[in-house]
């Protein structure tokens, strides 16, 4: 007797199909697991054993073996219990595979019969529908996730008994209604209002928001460097489906999808503390998981108290930031996960923290602020688009009672801007202003001669790097956006240009 069910695996980010055959014949009981199966996968063999007799089903004595095809790629974890478990009672007569070949069945079973949640669920429920499955069983504490997909019926399950009723149909299960997000859930509830002061940083800040631009941060303890980068995701344009789905994805193989909310639709705000490690970073593991800087995905990466990062971990970011991805290499292959991010770092510009501070005294020697400085190399310092120094607030703005402008009055600029550049690179892989590429960056940042001139003075008497030219003209072309403007003048170059000046002030 021969039989093949439908199942799901996952690499990395790719889910990918697997067919669970399974095949019955006279001789001693036994049950084999073929098809490069790991541990996790063998030893659903004595969970699925238990989880029968738990449910008060015999299981079959004969010689079954099961094949997890294709048989050359790795399968790994316990995502397979469920589709072999199905495979089994087909064995038994339970249940037909012409009831089940356009289903597909992913989930763990526990040794008392209940089906447990897995990661990954929303990349292997877009790959059943690419397939062409119509219908997909998944563990019911997934069936929020799943129900994301639109075109597949999900069907969230429990138990196994519950599965055994529902496909003989004596108790049919309700498929799970999709879901769909309000808009009220796809901003931080952090507000600018709240920010007292501090009108330069915010202005600069909105440009970056409005471009997608990466910012360096610098300014003595209690500025509020913190305060301004946190409340960044309540400005930040909506993200569209696609986004979302990629970001959701990565999160749901990462086992930290939130079970309340099964779409990403805040834009992700990931704060890892300095202590962390390159591969914490960038991502790692034997089975290479997505690091802070995949989490971030469309998102925003903030990194406080930059120069305590350890060096490897900081040079670690510099190909990810230009290639928007992450290549994770081992033996057994090699994982590549997306990382479209802005980049927001705070430090201070000294140990003590009031190296050129307008009323307390910096206690450091010149060589402690060199050494302290030089934690950031030219690099990484190079990537960043935007450098601003954030002063200490004035006490009559601590003090004033007058209302700040909201965040939902920036974010309605930032959109206006950002539906600009999605019109100007639509049916390109150009998503903002600071993802240009160089292909069509002269295309796209068509200057005055104005404003030629003056980019030429600035790049002689700076000596600035060439990708330090590309990001002020990009810089220049978000600001330009902002006025409405198709061309870029002389005062976008000029305010461009100004954010490019704290490497030479502290770093010089």
């Amino acid at each position: 007797m021969f039989e093949k069910i439908n199942s799901m695996g996952l690499l990395g980010l790719n889910a990918y199909p697997v067919y669970v055959e399974v095949e019955a014949s006279r001789g001693l009981d036994s049950l084999d697991i073929v098809g490069l199966a790991d541990v996790a996968v063998k030893e659903s063999r004595e969970r699925i054993r238990s989880a029968f007799r738990s449910s008060g089903v015999p299981f079959p004595k004969q010689r079954i073996m099961i094949n997890l095809a294709p048989a050359d790629v790795k399968k790994s974890g316990s995502v397979h219990d469920l589709s072999i478990a199905v495979a089994i009672l087909s064995v038994l007569g339970t249940v037909t595979h012409k009831q089940l070949e356009k289903s597909a069945f992913i989930g763990e079973v526990s040794l008392g019969g209940e089906i447990r949640p897995v990661s990954g669920v929303l990349p292997m429920t877009l790959m059943a529908k690419s397939c062409g499955l119509t219908e997909i069983f998944v563990p019911s504490d997934n069936a929020f996730e799943a129900s994301v997909v639109d075109g597949i019926t999900v069907y969230g399950v429990s138990s196994l008994s519950e599965l055994i009723l529902h496909l003989g149909g004596k108790a049919p299960i309700e498929p799970m209604s999709r879901y769909v997000a309000k808009e009220a859930d796809c901003y931080s509830d952090l507000d600018f209002a709240d920010v007292k002061g501090q009108q330069t940083a915010k202005k600069a800040l909105e440009i970056a928001a409005c471009g997608g631009h990466n910012v360096l941060m610098v300014g003595a303890p209690g500025s509020g460097k913190s305060m301004l980068a946190k409340r960044m995701p309540s400005i930040l344009p909506q993200m569209t489906f696609e986004e979302s789905i990629e970001t959701t994805n990565i999160h749901s193989i990462s086992g930290v999808l939130d079970p309340k909310t099964p779409l990403v639709t805040k834009r992700p705000f990931r704060a890892p503390h300095h202590t962390i490690s390159p591969a914490g970073l960038s991502g790692g593991g034997s089975v290479p998981k997505p690091g802070e800087i995949s989490l971030a995905h469309n998102g925003l990466l903030f990194l406080d108290e930059l120069a305590e990062f350890s060096r490897p971990t900081l040079e670690i970011l510099r190909q990810p930031l230009e290639d928007q991805k992450v290549t994770i290499s081992r033996v057994s292959g090699s994982i590549t996960y997306p990382c479209s991010i802005m980049l927001i770092a705070a430090m201070n510009p000294c140990p003590c923290g009031y190296y050129g501070h307008p009323t307390k005294k910096c206690i450091c020697s010149q060589k402690q602020v060199a050494s302290y400085l030089s934690r950031i190399s030219g690099p990484v310092l190079d990537r960043f688009d935007i450098h601003l120094e954030v002063a200490p607030v004035e006490y009559d703005h601590l003090s004033s009672t007058a209302k700040e402008e909201s965040s939902a009055q920036i974010r309605e600029r930032v959109q206006r801007a950002r539906e600009i550049q999605n019109k100007r690179y639509k049916g390109t892989s150009v998503t903002c202003n600071a993802r240009i590429t160089s292909d069509i960056l002269h295309d796209v940042c068509v200057m005055t001669d104005g404003a030629n001139e003056m980019l030429r003075g600035v790049f002689d008497k700076l000596g600035l790097s060439a990708r330090a030219y590309d990001r002020i003209l990009k810089v220049a072309r978000t600001i330009a956006d902002m006025d409405s403007s198709e061309v870029i003048d002389k005062k976008h170059i000029a305010q461009a240009v100004q954010y490019r000046s704290l490497d030479r002030k502290y770093w010089n």
